[in-house]
């Protein structure tokens, strides 16, 4: 998509539809890296293909994993290395993709040579890196920020992963605890990491369900201390990938929003995504919630309800909760979500200016926003080429007139077809 903006259509009445999303982002871009380091030939599929997942690939391919690619199947044929780099260096870049500039950090790790890591501004101003240096550095590994700021772009002299004890703080990204995980296997005496901070712990049950399903275990002391062997290799396999619950967050808002009903296939409420449970959010708020074993549906209510709701856990959805808040009757109040300053954007302060351009009264915290019961206007939104703000406050316009989103071409970090979606559900309705 390369308009400039684009005019969001208000609905003529309820949503009434069923949609398929793709792949997770979460799960794809682990999977990829795990592939990548088994030993042998892995399938995986249902994959996502977006800016993300190719920043993944290329990088990957760049350090000498062959890797085939599928868009039509949304299929991944992945030959593994075993753990090796085969090559002495590379430079690397990673566009604006947090998974992979994290997880790549960590995996060139393994490898002998200079490896640079580098990516568009957000990742050189604002996408903190420091902690997972920090960690590495304990470990006997040089990497290290070329600016002071401690950002992208980062410089990797490898020689080899040996492994040990490392204290890790997280809690600016859980993706930094992710990425020692992932490359822990091939650690030459394993890795025990302590943890110093609380963190998100969601995002790690994703690491630790894929790294069990190609093989590896991992123990740790209620999310406290984690221990991985050394001197193991995932088994390479034929894995499947499930749909991406941030991404279906938007048409379940949808149902909330219109008063209407959203069913997503092949996505389960027991995921370990943990965004699937902003359907708890919004039952909370008024909606009827069917979980069914082949997907999840959300009816919608004739008017939502407010709600004062700590969002840590799942505060990808916290911008899709902010678009649809000031339509609820009482007050919304989001709290807990100061991590996500470091993301993207600054997203509180994204929404704050966002939803101020729309007229909606909004108080900022810390660590959150309090949204007033509103009667948004006619804007345009300026997204800071932050995929989940044009996704999030593209909702407003299903029920406002006049809503429109600016590059709405950032959608392409993970749902690249996000506005087609929209306009399939408008061609069957």
């Amino acid at each position: 998509m390369n308009a400039d903006s684009l005019e969001i259509q208000p609905l003529q009445k309820p949503l009434d539809a069923e949609v398929s999303v793709p792949g997770s982002k979460s799960y794809t871009n682990r999977a990829l890296l795990i592939a990548a380091l088994a030993n042998g030939e892995s399938h995986l599929i249902g994959a996502l293909f977006s800016d993300d997942t190719d920043y993944m690939v290329q990088a990957l391919r760049k350090l000498g994993v062959s890797i085939e690619a599928d868009p039509k199947a949304a299929s991944f044929v992945v030959a593994g290395n075993g753990g090796r780099i085969p090559v002495d260096g590379a430079k690397l870049y990673i566009g604006n993709s947090g998974t992979t500039s994290r997880s790549i950090t960590s995996y060139v790790a393994l490898g002998n040579g200079t490896f640079i890591i580098d990516g568009d501004a957000p990742m050189r101003q604002s996408r903190p890196m420091a902690d997972l240096l920090d960690a590495l550095g304990q470990l006997g590994i040089d990497a290290r920020s070329r600016f002071a700021n401690g950002c992208l772009p980062i410089e990797v002299q490898a020689k080899g992963f040996r492994g040990g004890k490392t204290r890790l703080d997280a809690s600016k990204s859980s993706q930094f605890l992710t990425s020692l995980l992932l490359v822990a296997p091939y650690a030459d005496n394993g890795l025990e990491i302590e943890m110093v901070s609380e963190f998100k712990t969601e995002y790690i049950d994703i690491t630790m369900a894929v790294m069990q399903a190609f093989g590896i275990e991992v123990e740790h002391d209620e999310y406290q201390r984690f221990r991985v062997a050394g001197s193991q290799c995932y088994t390479p396999r034929v894995y499947a990938i499930e749909p991406d619950a941030s991404n279906a967050s938007y048409f379940f808002a949808a149902a909330a929003l219109t008063g209407g009903r959203v069913r997503v296939a092949d996505i389960a409420a027991d995921s370990a995504q943990g965004d699937i449970h902003f359907v708890n959010v919004l039952e909370k708020m008024g909606c009827t919630v069917n979980r069914y074993a082949s997907g999840v549906e959300v009816i919608g209510p004739d008017q939502l309800r407010g709600i004062d709701i700590d969002m840590k856990a799942i505060s990808d959805t916290s911008l899709t909760l902010a678009a649809i808040a000031p339509f609820a009757k009482n007050p919304v109040r989001l709290r807990n979500i100061e991590h996500t300053r470091w993301q993207e954007t600054d997203r509180i302060a994204a929404m704050v200016a966002q939803l101020r351009r729309l007229g909606v009264a909004v108080e900022e915290h810390r660590d959150g926003v309090t949204i007033a019961p509103s009667k948004p206007k006619s804007s345009s939104i300026d997204t800071y080429k932050d995929h989940r703000v044009a996704m999030s406050f593209a909702l407003v316009g299903l029920r406002v007139p006049g809503i429109r989103i600016n590059d709405p071409g950032c959608v392409g970090k993970t749902f690249p077809t996000y506005f087609d979606v929209w306009d399939q559900i408008r061609g069957s309705a």
